[in-house]
């Protein structure tokens, strides 16, 4: 009645069946979790801005100022004067930068470069 041709063939069928079936399952159960991440990304995006409303609240002038003359005393809080601005300090207060690898070469390479004793002029001088 089936041949072992038959038979065979409809194991093949199966398994096919059944890889198409795990594959979609496994397919969908992905889209889901993806779908819940997309949720929670945007659940996020939305608390940030929340954040960046109460930020800019928190640090309007007239309330900070507000702040400062209620708690000068607690505080020892001052106003700040100009010359602190401007900065009286001389340049020389400044601490230099520390040499980097790369400065340290090109000042060593300075000084290996020999001038080209032979000057050459321009066409027509």
């Amino acid at each position: 009645m089936f041949r072992t041709s038959d038979i065979v063939l409809i194991a093949v069928m199966l398994s096919a069946a059944a890889f198409t079936y795990k594959t979609k399952h496994d397919a969908q159960a992905m889209m889901n979790r993806v779908e819940a991440l997309a949720t929670q990304i945007q659940i996020e995006k939305d608390r940030i801005d929340v954040l960046k409303a109460d930020w800019s609240l928190l640090t309007q002038p007239a309330r900070l100022q507000k702040l400062a003359e209620t708690y000068e005393g607690e505080l020892g809080l001052k106003p700040v004067e100009p010359q602190q601005i401007t900065g009286q300090a001389a340049l020389g207060g400044i601490p230099m930068r520390p040499p980097t690898l790369e400065s340290l070469i090109v000042e060593s390479a300075k000084e290996l470069i020999v001038p080209d004793p032979l000057m050459t002029g321009g066409v027509g001088r």
